[in-house]
């Protein structure tokens, strides 16, 4: 018998958009590996092999190795009785299964959710997250992020994010392999080899936007149905508030090993204030988010 859906406010727009960033995302890949094949004729069956190879890997252990690069470590309830009853609570008022439950050891104050579904979702907190919430905030947060499962564009972003890997490697294996130095004169084959990276790089440049655009959107979606689930829009905008502004304390090193993660964060870690990730940042500006649960305080208090 099948599950009924979660209590999580459902989103027709963050829906549509992940649709169509994964037909789109679908569309590149398809180009990308049919110009793998028309180059290397004779080598079909290793660029298939690869390319599934790689598609498999990354669909199903995508999600632990990005756990495992943010240091996530499943926890018991013994062990962070207050991080999982926060979880307990969230997952009866939405009517979800318990995902995992992790903590990561870093001091930058952060939350995030990995996973292919509601069975295999990991919800993980910072201890630097959890040493300066206050329990009304901690909770907002971790309804944002179980949001992201209930609505399944964790896996979304999870699964359009491996074209984007694939896109990489072919073009530092197309640089550093040396495809250029096989080809010979004006050979015709030589010329379309050589256009390798740069149809890769086109393929990652559009895919990283693609995922952007989804990635901005997925966080307004998770803030708005966190904060009407909960009935609590100013518990999450205070926690926002706070965890932006303690992210100026972190240390610069910290900053940097978090950054690369930034997509599957509650809020993006930036090494400088000059860094070209606040330019093509995978979440909406914190006014954006304050000014969105503002107006959900106050239909709340004016129904």
């Amino acid at each position: 018998m099948a599950r009924t859906r979660s209590r999580y406010a459902p989103d027709r727009g963050l829906t549509t958009r992940m649709v169509s960033t994964m037909f789109f995302i679908g569309l590149l890949y398809v180009v990308l590996v049919g110009v793998l094949l028309a180059v290397l004729r004779g080598a079909w069956p290793v660029v298939l092999i690869l390319a599934g190879g790689m598609f498999v890997a990354q669909f199903w252990f995508s999600d632990r190795i990005a756990a495992y690069g943010m240091g996530a470590r499943e926890v018991t309830p013994r062990e962070a009785p207050e991080l999982h009853g926060a979880i307990d609570r969230i997952c009866a008022l939405a009517d979800m299964p318990k995902p995992r439950v992790a903590v990561a050891q870093s001091d930058v104050p952060n939350a995030f959710a990995t996973g292919r579904s509601e069975k295999t979702a990991l919800v993980c907190a910072t201890t630097g997250l959890l040493r300066r919430l206050e329990p009304e905030e901690l909770e907002g947060v971790l309804a944002h992020e179980m949001s992201h499962v209930a609505h399944r564009d964790v896996a979304v972003m999870t699964i359009a994010s491996f074209l984007g890997v694939l896109a990489g490697v072919v073009t530092r294996v197309a640089l550093w392999g040396g495809f250029a130095r096989n080809s010979r004169g004006n050979d015709p084959a030589g010329v379309i080899i050589m256009l390798i990276p740069l149809i890769s790089a086109v393929v990652y440049a559009l895919s990283f936007l693609l995922t952007r655009l989804l990635s901005r959107y997925r966080e307004l979606s998770a803030d708005r149905t966190a904060a009407l689930l909960t009935g609590r829009p100013s518990a999450l905008a205070s926690a926002l508030t706070k965890v932006s502004g303690q992210m100026a304390r972190i240390p610069t090193e910290d900053l940097r090993k978090a950054e690369p993660y930034n997509a599957f964060y509650f809020v993006p870690a930036f090494a400088s204030k000059e860094s070209l990730g606040r330019l093509l940042s995978s979440h909406p500006t914190l006014e954006q988010r304050l000014d969105q649960l503002a107006r959900i305080s106050a239909g709340l208090s004016h129904p």
